[in-house]
């Protein structure tokens, strides 16, 4: 049995249980897809089915878009890791944030996390509003002294950086230099065009939340008095059209695409160096995560996790809080995405079940060739 049969065949089973309502996943290793499955429907209401093309809301697992993004323009000599974010956002220098740079927006340690309370869904799709908020927030710690993980904030501080620095938003960038030359420009989204609304999955809630709400008080309470990634939230159309870059909309096999164009695995575009790839994967911090309250590790714009588990030292992505993921694996040359609309939060039973049959099958064959 190939990994594509494999794969239709988990997909089924946790369709057929209950566990997932629709599902998409895609493997491409050394720039070939060796797996491209779809199962479920993409609206419980009207039963339309899971296609290839189905865009689903991906939560933060677009965060490593936004960070591509940057990675992207450094290559070109367009941006500069160390810029100071003030430098090109006067505005952002208010309560001792000018030592801010890019380089502490990627790895997090910025110290500005958080959405002041009271933030509606409606101000986050006021990109200027919250920006503004963001520029006269103060920061949590003094940059760089601290690593918290910035759910909300970290889209809207790269993307304005982006913006001054460049004169273009983090949308046009993310289509003009990696979605349109790998062929993929209607795949990948922060904000989804109006004409392309009808293809977005529709989010379904599980019957029962399997993660309890945080302590009042906590960190993780703090840290996201805003976003909460239910259906209700995911499915407004004011949202998917927003650029909101720490989070986003996209196909499986398109995500996987853009990990496999980062491995140098796809012919004619290329978009970062082996050297600036093995930079991003590196781990810059390993941890507590002053925000969330737990330990943590970081690599530079990305996580270092898998669903699976490992941390082979080589994988960089992001995983979504709804149970989506994308990473690549630099040393075995493998991109791997999934994506499904049971919003049932931090669960990745899918994206783990699917991630070591990756696993299992990249080991046999190399068992094979021994």
């Amino acid at each position: 049995m190939d990994l594509q049969e494999r794969i239709q065949k988990a997909i089924h089973e946790l369709i057929d249980s209950g566990t997932e309502t629709g599902v998409q996943t895609a493997v491409v290793h050394e720039g070939a897809i060796v797996a491209d499955v779809v199962g479920g429907v993409a609206d419980v209401a009207t039963g339309r089915p899971v296609s290839p093309g189905t865009l689903f809301w991906a939560a933060s697992t677009a965060k490593a878009m936004a960070s591509t993004v940057v990675h992207v323009l450094a290559e070109r000599g367009e941006l500069d890791y160390d810029l100071r974010v003030a430098g090109v956002w006067p505005e952002f220098a208010a309560h001792g944030k000018d030592t801010v740079t890019v380089r502490h927006l990627l790895c997090h340690t910025a110290g500005v996390p958080v959405l002041p309370p009271g933030t509606t869904p409606d101000d986050l799709c006021d990109w200027e509003r919250i920006c503004a908020l963001l520029a006269g927030a103060e920061p949590w710690w003094r940059p760089g002294t601290r690593f918290g993980y910035h759910s909300d904030t970290f889209g809207y501080l790269v993307g304005e950086a982006v913006r001054r620095a460049t004169g273009c938003t983090i949308s046009e960038l993310l289509r003009d230099l990696i979605t349109s030359p790998l062929g993929i420009a209607d795949e990948v989204h922060f904000g989804v065009p109006a004409r392309l609304l009808s293809r977005v999955a529709i989010q379904t809630d599980p019957e029962r939340s399997s993660t309890p709400p945080p302590e009042p008080g906590s960190p993780q309470a703090r840290a996201m008095p805003v976003i909460v990634p239910k259906a209700a939230f995911a499915n407004r159309r004011d949202v998917l059209g927003a650029d909101i870059p720490s989070m986003g909309t996209m196909t499986a096999r398109a995500a996987a695409t853009v990990y496999a164009a980062l491995l140098g695995h796809i012919d004619a575009v290329h978009l970062v160096s082996a050297e600036r790839l093995a930079a991003m994967a590196a781990i810059t911090y390993q941890g507590p995560d002053s925000v969330m309250g737990v330990e943590s590790a970081w690599a530079f714009g990305y996580s270092p996790a898998r669903p699976a588990g490992t941390y082979p030292g080589s994988t960089f992505g992001m995983l979504g809080g709804n149970g989506s993921a994308a990473l690549a694996d630099i040393d075995n040359g493998t991109a791997v995405a999934v994506m499904r609309n049971r919003c049932s939060i931090g669960d990745f039973t899918t994206a783990s079940r699917v991630d070591h049959l990756v696993i299992d099958a990249l080991d046999q064959e190399g068992a094979g060739d021994e």
